[in-house]
């Protein structure tokens, strides 16, 4: 019979933990402080711990790394109120299998308890876990307690303490720097240089002499030696910000530093050896690039050893109030406002939003209504969108994708209540006639012309006409 601690001062919930776990068919002991727990796993035959972060003698994370340096087959669950991403990170990097946010329903923590004790069963050795230093809770500006954010925190957790290469994707402006700023924060290199380098803005002819460094004389202007970010970044961490907008030719060598971890500077035939953990990112399909023949699939497969995929603001609209709380303090301070109060109406308005610039545009739209707002309250008529960011939203394929949902999103509803069954050929029958309407105003009801815009043959184009009864 597996046995199960339940560690926590709430006793309601240590009583109802018991008690369904033991119905369960294991065998749960419950207790109330840090100190209790421990000596109970001093003891021994202990699987599994569901521990409370919060506790009155200890700190849950204290008694994680205990319990792991002293007994590392022991699989522990975090349990906590108060979801915070050091919390997340700090968690995971120190051994935990999992934490779970309260309040949670039982089906939720049963499920993660059989797959913590099926975990602790495929245990084979031990693994001593390093106890790390604490860091400060504002050292991670990744903000969010919803499921989605805590997958990102874990997996930052997971991936820091090793130097593996890490690919963070995602739509520009969901915070993927942050995330390789957390990731550097938490691991062991976190006292040694940190850079990142934005590739897609910097021109091709500049970027190597950038990361690479260069020899004088290399090419003209070139008047002393000049040492680049990888040298600059020796025992650091270097992160290439956009790396889909770099070079076949710079991939290559970009290639041989992860491999071999050495490269040349320009003009010059000295190898130089360099010990640097490389972090990625882009908002890019590499998939798609290499199809395209702009991206080499060699380095595509050794940056995706290790991949953080951080989701658009709109997948995770639960954390946009905490966003907008943090952002409208952190800029309060800064402009010295008179601004101290947040009207329910802001929230209202900024939730619906479907934000085409991510967590990005809802920092910059809650500076601009610090600065417009008249009064000691942000209202809802303080709140201007980034008319920039909603027509550039439409720049690519994606974007494009992105915006008809948020448009169609809303309304499915009711469509599918009007049409029920026939929706598919329904609403495709309306898009058409209404791209094909547009068209041809956009041509003056030139067909010819109508139907090069839209992609499709003259006579295609005729038959819609005459299906949906327009006059060119």
């Amino acid at each position: 019979m597996e046995r199960i601690l339940v560690v926590d001062d709430d006793l309601s919930l240590s009583h109802f933990l018991t008690k369904a776990l033991s119905q369960k068919g294991y065998q749960v002991i419950p207790c109330h402080s840090g100190r209790e727990a421990l000596d109970v796993v001093r003891k021994g035959e202990t699987d599994l711990v569901l521990l409370d972060n919060k506790l009155p003698d200890l700190n849950g994370l204290d008694i994680l790394k205990e319990i792991k340096r002293d007994h590392p087959k022991v699989t522990v669950i975090i349990m906590t109120a108060f979801g915070t991403t050091g919390t997340a990170i700090d968690a995971m990097r120190l051994g935990a299998f999992d934490y779970i946010l309260k309040p949670f329903e039982l089906d939720d923590i049963s499920e993660l308890v059989a797959k913590g004790l099926e975990a602790h069963k495929l245990m084979k050795r031990a693994v001593a876990i390093p106890a790390l230093s604490e860091f400060k809770e504002d050292s991670d500006q990744i903000i969010g307690k919803s499921k989605v954010m805590q997958e990102v925190y874990k997996l930052i957790g997971q991936v820091a303490e090793s130097d593996v290469t890490v690919l963070i994707r995602g739509e520009s402006g969901t915070g993927k720097e942050l995330v390789a700023r957390a990731i550097y924060q938490h691991s062991r290199r976190k006292d040694r240089p940190f850079l990142a380098i934005n590739c897609a803005a910097i021109p091709e002819t500049l970027l190597e002499s950038e990361l690479f460094g260069y020899e004088k004389g290399a090419f003209t202007g070139a008047n002393k030696r000049r040492v680049g970010k990888f040298e600059q970044c020796d025992k650091g961490t270097l992160l290439l910000d956009e790396i889909g907008d770099m070079s076949l030719s710079t991939q290559a060598k970009i290639l041989r530093v992860l491999q071999e971890g050495e490269f040349e500077r320009i003009g010059s035939n000295e190898t130089n050896k360099v010990d640097v953990r490389v972090l990625t990112s882009t908002n890019r399909k590499l998939e798609e690039l290499i199809k395209e023949g702009k991206f080499r699939e060699d380095l595509y497969y050794r940056l995706k050893i290790m991949s953080i995929a951080l989701p658009p603001l709109r997948e995770h609209k639960d954390d946009i109030k905490e966003l907008i709380e943090y952002f409208f303090h952190l800029y309060s301070r800064q402009l010295d406002t008179k601004v101290s109060h947040i009207d329910p109406s802001v929230f209202e308005k900024l939730v619906s939003y479907h934000w085409p610039g991510n967590v990005r545009e809802l920092a910059n739209t809650i500076n601009r209504s610090l600065i417009l707002c008249k009064g000691e309250t942000m209202t809802a008529e303080d709140i201007i969108f980034d008319v920039e960011d909603e027509a550039t939203s439409f720049a690519n394929e994606e974007g494009l994708e992105n915006s008809l949902a948020k448009i169609l999103d809303p309304l499915f509803t009711d469509i599918l209540r009007f049409w029920g069954k026939g929706l598919h050929s329904n609403l495709l029958d309306k898009i058409e006639k209404f791209l094909i309407q547009k068209a041809l105003a956009e041509t003056n009801g030139n067909q010819v012309q109508a139907a090069k815009l839209l992609g499709i043959s003259r006579n295609t184009l005729r038959t819609r006409v005459d299906k949906y009864n327009l006059s060119s």
